[in-house]
């Protein structure tokens, strides 16, 4: 299998370098091109990008109803990241949802 590879270039500091280049001496890397694209990796697999989605009240509230439905216990900033709904959003409608005593809120 072919793979459509594409380079990068960058600079660093000689301090960063001289630690890539015992990284390679001791084994632990072909050459300072494996160690960038084994940190490249890793940093990709680590940060997750979140997007929000534009929805209104009324469908918002219904979605959170819902996942409090599904999951019983959540707290509002794992609904947000799940549902991409805005924080903000999601802490308006919890309150509400707590005051009709449609969810019990918990800490």
């Amino acid at each position: 299998m072919k793979v459509n590879s594409k380079m990068i270039g960058t600079k660093v500091t000689s301090v960063e370098q001289e630690k890539i280049h015992n990284l390679v001496e001791a084994g632990m890397y072909l050459n300072p091109s494996d160690f960038v694209r084994d940190a490249i990796r890793e940093k990709l697999e680590a940060i997750e990008v979140i997007k929000m989605r534009d929805v209104d009240y009324k469908t918002a509230k219904k979605e959170i109803l819902g996942y409090y439905e599904k999951y019983s216990e959540a707290y509002p900033s794992d609904i947000s990241l799940e549902l991409g709904v805005d924080l903000e959003l999601v802490y308006r409608i919890v309150n509400e949802l707590v005051k009709e005593k449609r969810v019990e809120f918990f800490e």
